[in-house]
């Protein structure tokens, strides 16, 4: 590895498949070829100096993909389409998992939990106003809610049941909630 930039997608897949608690240092050594000098000497704090990277890793992902185009939205229903096809390619490329989610599982959720209500918040807070100009009015915060907490159980049960085809579908299902209501029907 060249730098600590290269080791996040790494840590990453650690994390998802082990979760925060089960990602021993010995796991995340074996995973990234590294021992525990050089990881400690990309990050410092440990394990969790290495969550948060992998935190910052899919923030900045959420920002450039979702949460950016979502603010400067000038065509709601396309917006509202591609988050759609960028949340759906995000996760299944990711097996299904969602980190953040994944950080209020276990004792990992008194470190991450403002973190983790933050990023929720900001997807509720960009989508929101695309929902008001698909004509949902004051629903639209409450609507965006469910969206993103329908994502997460998407992912939860898609996970379980191991059927990545429900998570298309109902992400599907989602995404039809979003259909721009006629100007002057009740929202």
């Amino acid at each position: 590895m060249s730098d600590r930039h290269d080791v996040v997608p790494i840590l990453a897949g650690v994390f998802r498949d082990h979760g925060f608690d089960g990602s021993s240092l010995a796991v995340i050594s074996k995973q990234t070829g590294l021992g525990k000098g050089s990881l400690y000497h990309y990050f410092p704090r440990g394990k969790q100096e290495m969550a948060e990277a992998v935190l910052d890793d899919v923030e900045q992902w959420f920002q450039h993909n979702v949460f950016e185009p979502l603010r400067h939205s000038t065509d709601a229903a396309s917006t509202t389409h591609a988050m759609f096809e960028q949340t759906a390619r995000y996760f299944r490329s990711n097996r299904l998992v969602c980190l953040f989610g994944a950080f209020t599982l276990g004792l990992e959720r008194a470190v991450f939990s403002g973190r983790v209500a933050a990023h929720f918040t900001h997807w509720i807070d960009a989508l929101t106003p695309v929902l008001r100009q698909l004509g949902h009015g004051e629903s639209a915060e409450e609507l965006a809610e469910e969206i993103v907490a329908g994502i997460q159980g998407a992912l939860v049960l898609s996970r379980a049941s191991n059927d990545a085809t429900r998570f298309d579908r109902l992400l599907t299902r989602l995404e039809a909630s979003t259909a721009r209501i006629p100007a002057g029907a009740p929202a």
